[in-house]
């Protein structure tokens, strides 16, 4: 029971669901990346490119096109989604929502060429457009996450639950 008398639908997070989620976010290629639109504050959401840094850190490559770029200028906190629905009801399949707050990934520093590097073997055919000026990487710095394992099995995530000690 939680703190209100009501029951808690959150199940314990033991080491099989940190390697389960991990595995899923490492696993991504693309995402639903939920920002707050600069025009009128309300969430916009899209599909993104995904990688992950070696330590289970998310990371994308947007263009300074895009509107969900300026959103995350403007405020870095957004929401990632990621899971792909297999055969079947999709809801019975396993997903985690991130809380994140973007950071970009400054191009003349070490993580930035690594982030190319790794980009680039998830995403190959961004070589057509890796060195274009207006892309970006940003980090998607972990506050919190959401994992659903399927029916029944939802899960409260910390950082520390996610990341990988390297």
């Amino acid at each position: 029971m939680s703190e209100n008398g009501k029951k808690d639908v959150l199940l314990e997070v033991d080491d099989s669901v940190r390697e389960t989620a991990r595995n899923l976010v490492q696993a991504a290629r693309y995402g639903a990346l939920a920002t707050l639109s600069t025009n009128d504050g309300y969430p916009q959401c899209t599909r993104v490119g995904l990688a992950t840094f070696k330590d289970g850190t998310p990371f994308i490559f947007i263009s300074a096109l895009a509107a969900h770029t300026g959103a995350l200028l403007a405020d870095p906190r957004c929401a990632l989604l990621v899971g792909e629905p297999g055969k079947g009801d999709p809801l019975a399949h396993p997903r985690i929502s991130l809380s994140c707050r973007a950071e970009v990934v400054a191009p003349h520093l070490n993580d930035a060429k690594q982030a190319r590097k790794i980009y680039l073997e998830a995403h190959s055919k961004a070589q057509l457009y890796i060195d274009l000026p207006d892309f970006r990487f940003f980090r998607l710095v972990l506050v919190k996450a959401s994992f659903n394992g399927g029916f029944g099995r939802a899960y409260a995530l910390s950082t520390a639950d996610l990341m990988m000690q390297i």
